[in-house]
């Protein structure tokens, strides 16, 4: 909430007296998390759907002096940010799934390329931009059917890793390589395209941790 949330309203804030003077635009990053809770991604779900309320307030209350804001809610995108992500309960499964579903084409997409469309949304004013077909089916199931997607998704978590309620955060690169060779292989082919990700946008591995 603190990075997330916090960090969007005080930008925001700082930023609108000057976008006034200028019939300025603001884009405000949200996710399909905060369109649905999605197991597994509570706290990031909550945090985004902050967000996506905050987007949505300010378009209306600065619309009459001009300024236009867009939410936008991507789905999975290649980033590389499974090897960043933190991850508690067990690591080594949250993290094979995370990064199988975050690298693989028809379910995540090109950060480039979703960059691109951010800020075309944004210089047309778009008040909402939701990217990823699964994010807009998502979307549209959830507000067509809610409790019924919300059902489906308890279906899916209990498909997703059992994990205990606490415990410590680990990092996606900390995570072991699976022992089966067809999870290995699934994970492998999954994550090759967030690794790509990963050396296009000079990113570095995430070093060793420090106890104080």
């Amino acid at each position: 909430m603190d990075t997330m949330f916090y960090g969007a309203l005080h930008t925001s804030l700082e930023a609108l007296p000057y976008l006034k003077d200028t019939r300025g635009r603001l884009g405000l990053i949200g996710s399909v998390g905060g369109l649905l809770g999605v197991p597994h991604l509570l706290p990031y779900s909550c945090a985004k759907a902050a967000v996506g309320a905050l987007a949505e307030g300010l378009h209306a209350e600065a619309a009459a002096s001009g300024v236009s804001v867009t939410a936008v809610h991507p789905g999975l995108m290649r980033t590389g940010s499974h090897r960043q992500a933190e991850f508690g309960g067990n690591t080594d499964a949250e993290f094979g799934w995370f990064s199988t579903a975050a690298g693989t084409p028809l379910l995540s997409m090109d950060a480039q390329r979703a960059a691109r469309k951010i800020v075309d949304a944004v210089i047309q004013r778009r008040s909402r931009l939701v990217l990823t077909a699964p994010a807009k089916a998502a979307q549209l199931a959830h507000g067509v059917a809610p409790g019924l997607t919300t059902r489906l998704s308890g279906a899916a978590a209990r498909l997703l890793p059992s994990a205990p309620s606490q415990g410590p955060l680990r990092q996606g690169a900390e995570a072991r390589e699976p022992r089966n060779p067809i999870a290995k292989l699934v994970r492998a082919r999954g994550s090759t395209r967030n690794d790509r990700a990963i050396a296009k946008a000079n990113q570095r591995e995430p070093g060793p941790r420090t106890s104080s």
